[in-house]
């Protein structure tokens, strides 16, 4: 029995291929997409797409299930369904890091603003080419780099410059909010790991010390970029039913020129640059 491939054979089925922006070039036995314009889409190779169909392949990586689930253009149901055909069953103890399909159609029709996606750790999942241009290249920097709670207490903010008011009020904001995360995954080993680690500093152990619990919601800032000078944003946090993920929102502060800004660096500053997630 190979449940997974019946379903992936199903679900290419079903997708006219003009749903996909292609055209019908030559007659086909099914209405669906072939197996070869899957592969293309969800980027990986015609061969390996056969393997799944077939039952012959090892169990597919996440990143996989998910390229596919895109490709296929999948509810966020029917891609839970597939994840766990393809053994990827959800743990309820670990925080979840899965971005869910909705979640990228939302980033999709919203490229004009530097968007971001982070698990409940506050780790870096899922990007657009404008946050890459705002803020910089996440793939030049560390995993813990884009962790942003280590970024804040053991390295750099980056680009970003902030009042010492706004600094205080976003670093407390931040610790709130991962102490909510642990009251909700007490059995997350990463999790306490992270913990005990941002204990090491003062700042991070005198803001823990507070107890305080908040979900982190929206801030100021200004980004110190080289080429078009300072970017005036303010942002809001949307968190996802069910995952926790944090979709992070940019958007240019009114009054200020941020919105031409980041319309320059939408032009030519994310030429070399493409969506990218861990």
């Amino acid at each position: 029995m190979n449940d997974l491939g019946d379903a992936l054979r199903a679900w290419r089925d079903r997708l006219a291929p003009e749903a996909v922006g292609l055209t019908r070039n030559s007659p086909r036995r099914a209405s669906g997409l072939r197996r070869e314009e899957l592969a293309v889409l969800a980027g990986i190779s015609i061969e390996y797409v056969v393997r799944i169909e077939q039952g012959r392949a090892s169990t597919p990586s996440a990143q996989v299930c998910v390229a596919l689930a895109r490709a296929l253009q999948l509810s966020d149901e029917e891609q839970a369904h597939l994840m766990r055909l393809a053994g990827h069953t959800a743990d309820p103890n670990r925080v979840p890091r899965l971005v869910p399909g909705s979640v990228h159609r939302i980033m999709d029709q919203l490229s004009g603003h530097p968007l971001s996606v982070y698990d409940a750790t506050w780790q870096l999942l899922h990007w657009n080419p404008l946050f890459a241009a705002t803020f910089g290249d996440p793939t030049a920097v560390s995993a813990d780099e884009r962790n942003m709670l280590l970024r804040q207490f053991e390295g750099s903010t980056g680009r970003v410059r902030y009042t010492p008011a706004e600094l205080a009020a976003f670093e407390g904001s931040l610790v709130a909010d991962l102490r909510a995360t642990t009251s909700r995954y007490p059995d997350d080993r990463e999790l306490t790991a992270l913990v005990a680690r941002l204990e090491r500093g003062a700042r991070f152990r005198e803001l823990w010390a507070l107890g305080a619990v908040a979900a982190h919601q929206s801030g100021h800032k200004v980004v110190e970029h080289p080429e078009v000078g300072d970017v005036d944003l303010d942002s809001d946090t949307l968190t996802t039913q069910g995952s926790n993920l944090r979709v992070v929102v940019y958007t240019p502060r009114p009054g200020t020129d941020a919105r031409s800004k980041l319309d320059l660096l939408s032009a030519i500053g994310t030429q070399q640059l493409t969506p990218r997630g861990t």
